[in-house]
Formats: C-alpha cells, sequence, structure tokens
C-alpha cells in the first residue's frame, strides 16, 4: 500500500511537470531583434528588465547586432550574453568593436544616409532570418526601450494583431507612435494623440506609424508583404529612413499598425538632436529614470551589470540643506524617493513626519496646538483631520531645523512627488535669478495647485512669477526670514492646514475670518513657472492615498476623548 501511494504521488507529480512542459511548449516563439549602438548607459537598465519578462525563455531566441561603439556597449553586452546564454532558446550575435567605416560622422546623433542604409540593412537581415528560422513572432526592440510591465511579451502574443506595438512613454510628449503623417510621410500631430498617449482613450489603436517596440505576427499572410527596403515596395516615394519605411510599406500593404494602452508597459527615452553627445544622452536616460521612479520604484537592475552604472555625486543643489517629510509607515515612499535622490544626485536629510494616527488629546497639548475654531473644510465642511495637523507640524519642525541651523535656504519636499526633467538644471536657473535680481523672498513654491488664474511675473525674471492663492506644500523653497515669519506668526495656537496658512501669511487668502486671526501678513511668496514638481497621483486616480484626508477629524474634547476610548475597547 505504502508502495502504491508513493506511485500515486510520482504520477501525478510527473503528470503535473508533463502539463507544464507542454503548456511551455504551445507557448508561440518569439525572436527579439535589437540593434545597439553607444548605448552602454541604457543597456543595464534595458537587459535587466527585458530578462524579467515572465514569458518561458525557452521560445524566446534572440537576435542581436552592435557596431561603431565608442563606449564599453560592446562589454556589458558580452558579459550578459555569457551568462544567460543558456537560458534562451537560441542566440544569434554579431559584435563589432571596431568601426566599420562611420568614421567621418560629426556625433553619435547624426543620421547620415549611409547610417539609415546600414540600419535598414541590418533590420531586413533580423526579418528574414525571423521567417528562415519560422519563428511566429519577431519583436524588433530598440536598447533604449524600457519594459516596465514584465508581462509585455505575453500580451502581445495575444493581441491578434499582424504588427502591434505597446504605448511606451518617456519624459514629456514623445512616445513610440505618431497619430498622424504628412503627405511627405513624416510625423503630423493630430487631436488622436493625447488621449492614446494619456491613455485617456484605452484599447488597441490604428496608427500610420509605430517604432522602437515593433511586435509582428509571422504566421500570418500578410506580414511577408513587410520589409524595411524601399527598393522592395512599388512606387515608394518616402525619405531613406527605417521606420517611415516600414510604416508606409504596411500602409501599401493593408497591414494596420496598433499601437495598445490598455496596460502601462513602458518608457522610451526622447532620441538625441543632431551634434548631441552621449553625455546629452545619459541626462536624457537620467530623465527617464525619474519618471518611471515617479511611479514606482520599480527600476532593477542585474547584479551583474551594477558595476556599468555611474550615479552622480551627491549635493545640496546650492542650498543649505534638503528635507524630505516622510512617514514611518510609509517605506515605500521612503524608498522610491531614495532612489530619486541617488539618480539626480540630491543629498537629503530625511524628517520622520508627525503622523496623525498617533495624535491624541494629551499629544496635542504636548505641543500646544489649538485649532481655530472658525476653521471649516471649503470643499468638505468639516474640522481639520488629525492627518491635517500631523502635516503642518512635519513642515513646522522643518522651519524651526532652519533657524536652529541659521541656515539662509533650504527645500522642503514632501514624499509623493514626480520631477520633471532636468530638475537640476531648473533649480540652478531658478536660484541664478534670486541671486541676480536681487528681490525680496521667502518662499518659492516649486509645486502647487494654483487657485486664482491671474498672476504676474517677477519683474525681469523668465522663471518666477508671485503667487496668489494656492494650495500644496509638495515642494518648496525656504528663506531664513521666511522660516522666521513662519514661526513668528505662533500658528499652533490657532492652526490650520499649512496649505491655507501660507496664503494667510502671504495675504493673499479670500477667506478673511481666518486671514483675521493673524495680523502680520507679509510672507513673500513667489512661484517657479512653470512648475518644477508635481504629485505622482491625482485625487481619485488609482494609487492615490492622503494621509490627511484619511484620518480622523478634530472634534471638540469631550468627542475626541470619547472616541478615543472607542478605539481602545
Amino acid at each position: 500500500m505504502i508502495l502504491r501511494g508513493y506511485l500515486i504521488v510520482y504520477s501525478v507529480v510527473g503528470l503535473a511537470l508533463l502539463a507544464t512542459c507542454n503548456a511551455i511548449s504551445k507557448e508561440p516563439t518569439v525572436l527579439i531583434g535589437v540593434l545597439v549602438r553607444n548605448k552602454a548607459h541604457t543597456l543595464p537598465y534595458f537587459l535587466s528588465l527585458l530578462e524579467r519578462q515572465d514569458y518561458p525563455k525557452k521560445r524566446i531566441s534572440l537576435w542581436i547586432r552592435s557596431d561603431n561603439n565608442v563606449d564599453n556597449s560592446i562589454k556589458i553586452l558580452n558579459k550578459w550574453i555569457s551568462t544567460r546564454r543558456e537560458m534562451y532558446h537560441s542566440l544569434n550575435v554579431d559584435l563589432n568593436a571596431s568601426s566599420t567605416g562611420f568614421e567621418d560622422e560629426k556625433s553619435i546623433a547624426n543620421w547620415s544616409p549611409r547610417r539609415f542604409a546600414h540600419v535598414i540593412d541590418l533590420r531586413e537581415q533580423a526579418l528574414d532570418y525571423a521567417r528562415e528560422i519560422w519563428t511566429d513572432f519577431i519583436w524588433m526592440l530598440d536598447a533604449d526601450c524600457f519594459l516596465t510591465n514584465p508581462s509585455t511579451i505575453r500580451n502581445l502574443v495575444h493581441k491578434g494583431h499582424t504588427v502591434v506595438a505597446p504605448l511606451l512613454r518617456s519624459d514629456g510628449m514623445y512616445s513610440n507612435f505618431w497619430a498622424g503623417m504628412t503627405a511627405e510621410h513624416y510625423y503630423l500631430r493630430t487631436e488622436l494623440y493625447e488621449p492614446i498617449l494619456f491613455r485617456e482613450k484605452i484599447g488597441c489603436h490604428d496608427v500610420p506609424m509605430i517604432h522602437s517596440a515593433v511586435f509582428i505576427d509571422l504566421r500570418r499572410r500578410y506580414s511577408d508583404r513587410l520589409t524595411y527596403k524601399a527598393e522592395k515596395l512599388t512606387g515608394y516615394d518616402g525619405p531613406v529612413d527605417d521606420i517611415i519605411t516600414f510604416a508606409i510599406g504596411a500602409n501599401k500593404s493593408d497591414v494596420p499598425l496598433f499601437v495598445c494602452n490598455d496596460d502601462v508597459y513602458g518608457f522610451v527615452m526622447v532620441p538625441l538632436e543632431n551634434d548631441e553627445t552621449i553625455a546629452e544622452d545619459m541626462q536624457r536616460l537620467t530623465n527617464t529614470k525619474v519618471e518611471i521612479l515617479s511611479f514606482s520604484d520599480y527600476l532593477p537592475l542585474s547584479d551583474d551589470l551594477k558595476e556599468f552604472v555611474m550615479y552622480p555625486e551627491k549635493d545640496t543643489l546650492g542650498l543649505d540643506d534638503i528635507y524630505m517629510i516622510n512617514l514611518l509607515r510609509r517605506p515605500e515612499r521612503r524608498k522610491r524617493m531614495q532612489r530619486l535622490f541617488e539618480e539626480l544626485g540630491i543629498r537629503a536629510e530625511i524628517i520622520d513626519a508627525v503622523d496623525g494616527r498617533t495624535l491624541n488629546e494629551s499629544s496635542l497639548k504636548e505641543w500646544g496646538v489649538t485649532p481655530m475654531s472658525e476653521y471649516s473644510d471649503p470643499y468638505h465642511k468639516r474640522p481639520m483631520t488629525m492627518g491635517e495637523i500631523g502635516c503642518f507640524l512635519s513642515h513646522y519642525v522643518v522651519w524651526q531645523k532652519v533657524l536652529e541651523h541659521n541656515y539662509k535656504s533650504v527645500m522642503v519636499l514632501e514624499d509623493d512627488v514626480r520631477f520633471e526633467p532636468f530638475f537640476r538644471q531648473k533649480v540652478d536657473y531658478v536660484l541664478a535669478e534670486l541671486s541676480d535680481l536681487g528681490i525680496e523672498w521667502d518662499l518659492v513654491y516649486m509645486g502647487r495647485k494654483r487657485l486664482v488664474k491671474s498672476e504676474s511675473l517677477v519683474e525681469g525674471s523668465k522663471f518666477l512669477v508671485r503667487a496668489r492663492y494656492s494650495y500644496w506644500t509638495l515642494g518648496y523653497i525656504l528663506s531664513e526670514s521666511g522660516a522666521k515669519k513662519l514661526i513668528g506668526a505662533m500658528p499652533l495656537g490657532k492652526l490650520i492646514p499649512v496649505d491655507e496658512f501660507l496664503p494667510i501669511l502671504a495675504d493673499t487668502h479670500p477667506k478673511k475670518q481666518w486671514v483675521a486671526q493673524f495680523p502680520t501678513r507679509d510672507l513673500i511668496i513667489l512661484s517657479t513657472n512653470p512648475l518644477l514638481i508635481y504629485p505622482t497621483h491625482y485625487t481619485g486616480e488609482d494609487g492615490h492615498i492622503s494621509d490627511t484626508e484619511d484620518s480622523k477629524l478634530v472634534h471638540d474634547t469631550s468627542t475626541l476623548t470619547d472616541l478615543e476610548n472607542r478605539e481602545e475597547l
């Protein structure tokens, strides 16, 4: 009986393993074609994300070509390939470490007709090879794409289109599709572009151009008509350009091109302009990584590729200190912000936020907090929340530190912010203007919700306006004089949410009953224009969490005590 039991168990296990193997073997085969030139800075991330695709690797083959590099692209590829070769079904690799006749190009971004012809030949070779080995799909994938969605391949396989691409975002308006094309076959912005880009219209959209991550179903008869070679197309009148030739050929062959935004798939870098350098491409990479980290801390880096990644030396951007306010019970936000600081080269001091959940009657007395009796939330008609009190106290702690250390200027950041591209450079511009113009200022918003339309530019400035009634304290630059005014107003004895308090002290607040509580209102508030910081999520969006809104209300003392007693019970 015991032996029979073992046989039954082994049979069940064997059947399960066989079923798994059969399931894997039934998955369509995919060839991924990758061209690499001077992408040593993107490759560690590109490859790390690629290998985290959840599609069975034994159903994936790789076709990789690289030449004319002046950086470590070949070294990185060789190291990665040497340790992953057995993971994939097959690898077809040709890495040419030396230049092959392109020495006359002015820069790595120069696209001469000869370079276009070379890339067209390589892409056509990949397409021909995929047909020769009878793979089901070929994915033409550029090395500056970052596939943050590990199910991208699996999703594309099941789309049911001959040619499809996952929508890839950038740090701005750039993406890997066109919603319109001119009569001369160049880019045309249409009213469909933004709704697709920002996922206001969800689905797979028929567009005239896709590039950078083109997924082709070679099992479909019409795929035989696809080509990158202009000479294979009847009456081709477009430019010598691989992605345009492919798109026109597909359109002429009645093969629609689809871009899918049914999920968030990843990001793509903004391409270089003529005469730009690797250093400028590296800055674009920083912008892309910062954009990825705006919404998640998912930016994996394989251990054996970490040696090829460099981070900038950290500093405080020319300020005395940078503070980042974070609740201890939000470690995921802390981790994300620390990753951002690493990418941006920011040295920041973390302030453990005062948690509204821990506040009670006795702790408020210790702080000397008395909420303003006249206050009622303008939108929800409610008293302050304990979360709002904790938020105010967290900022108050920073203001105290400015005075304790005799700092002249600091930056204050909350932990749910998204930095604009070229953040460091833009902060430099703003600080230079504040110094060069010699204007008085106490606080400069870098991120806010503007509540009035009309604001005046600071005279002589390109980047600063005089801020009127605004909400949010996402990020701001604070001067010593500003900290003195904020503390000197003695706000704890008539507490109001911090983003109401700031415009009150600047005398830009419309609620006169509240304003009257603070007779000295001379805080000089400016704002960057455009803003340098935005929230990662807005109210109502997936992933939005508000620790100020989602907390108990402040009532009179007896009600508060009664609530605490009930919670203890």
